[in-house]
């Protein structure tokens, strides 16, 4: 469990979802937990890459980045060439 009151309240707030959803059909069940894991995937790797780029702009190496975001350099290499490609687009 988090030390931030912020993540344990969010937390809390997603395991009452949960628990609310468990006497649902099972489709309606299913459906309405994927949206919920869909929503939070994208709200969240959308923080995540903005908090990458804002480290990088601090110059934080690819290591460091991953090592706080606990993902691969690698990966890090990705989601920032990604992101910049999207800004690029716009």
């Amino acid at each position: 469990m988090s030390n931030d009151a912020r993540i344990r309240h969010l937390t809390a707030d997603v395991a009452r979802f949960c628990a609310e959803s468990a006497d649902l059909a099972p489709g309606q069940r299913l459906r309405q937990l994927t949206r919920l894991r869909t929503s939070l995937e994208d709200v969240t790797g959308q923080a995540l890459d903005e908090g990458m780029k804002a480290a990088r702009n601090e110059n934080w190496g690819l290591r460091r980045i991953g090592e706080a975001a606990d993902l691969s350099h690698e990966t890090v290499r990705h989601r920032l060439a990604r992101t910049s490609l999207l800004d690029g687009a716009a």
